[in-house]
């Protein structure tokens, strides 16, 4: 496992995750959300953003994570393996409010020193708040991915579904120690490792 792609819904703990498991690997990790999401929440246009991906991917090993449909093939046709966190709607609902909340009343910068805005914590509209997003899009990713492991045009990629925090925790256990720690990363009470919060 050198090359892999960590998708899943909005706070199911994509960056964290991927985060802890490049330092397992000893290996780059990429976080897709900081190449799209250019100052100011502008979006990287489309030919930009797959010129860019493609000049990421096309190093010997990496973790790169999100759900962008408009770069997948080229994110998949490098990778080895898919690690999907699936986990419940309930308990990520729970983690993007917390999330969302915290980062916007501490102006928490994000990518390209861009920040949560209130008036997006509480709209309703997916295309404008993560919450709503997280919630309409749960259901979405589940059939997509799964759809996907079962597709023969993936048929060279590993897909490793991982259903609660006990399994993401043993999945990354089964990875070994951080490169040059010693032993393994501390975990916050809920089974999470503690770099930075997930992103979208």
């Amino acid at each position: 496992m050198g090359r892999v792609s960590v998708v899943g819904t909005s706070g199911s703990g994509k960056t964290a995750v991927s985060s802890e498991l490049a330092a397992r690997l000893d290996i780059p990790h990429f976080e897709l959300d900081a190449t799209f999401h250019q100052p100011g929440w502008t979006e990287l246009p489309v030919d930009d953003f797959r010129a860019e991906v493609a000049r990421l991917v096309s190093a010997d090993a990496w973790v790169v994570d999100g759900n962008y449909s408009a770069i997948q093939d080229l994110v998949w046709r490098r990778a080895d393996t898919v690690v999907w966190i699936d986990l419940p709607r309930s308990l990520v609902m729970k983690r993007i409010v917390r999330r969302s909340v915290a980062r916007v009343v501490t102006r928490r910068k994000l990518w390209n020193g861009n920040r949560e805005r209130w008036r997006n914590l509480l709209s309703l509209d997916p295309t404008q708040s993560v919450i709503a997003w997280a919630w309409t899009q749960h259901g979405k990713y589940h059939d997509r991915y799964g759809q996907a492991a079962a597709d023969p045009a993936w048929a060279h990629l590993r897909f490793v579904q991982l259903r609660s925090p006990r399994e993401v925790e043993d999945f990354l256990a089964a990875q070994g120690t951080r490169a040059g720690t010693g032993g393994s990363a501390p975990t916050q009470a809920d089974g999470w490792p503690t770099p930075g919060p997930p992103a979208w």
